[in-house]
């Protein structure tokens, strides 16, 4: 079994909340520049869709809330 499907093997047995936090602990640790391409494609689809109608925009506020209200409910 290759390296990565034992980590994700592994990682799936624990907890919705372990899972949370060693998620947090991986996206933590990639660099603060890291994207791929499948990621920009995506960006730059998002902003032309919320060029065509910017009624679809979240805040600042509302994008990150909505994560953090996640991330504090999964360690509940």
């Amino acid at each position: 079994m290759s390296a990565i499907a034992e980590a994700e093997r592994l990682a799936l047995s624990l907890s919705v909340s372990e899972r949370a936090k060693l998620a947090d602990r991986i996206i933590e640790s990639l660099p603060d520049d890291f994207i791929d391409a499948e990621e920009m494609e995506l960006a730059l689809q998002r902003d032309k869709e919320m060029d065509e109608d910017p009624s679809t925009v979240l805040t600042h506020e509302e994008f990150f809330g909505f994560f953090k209200q996640r991330r504090e409910a999964s360690r509940k």
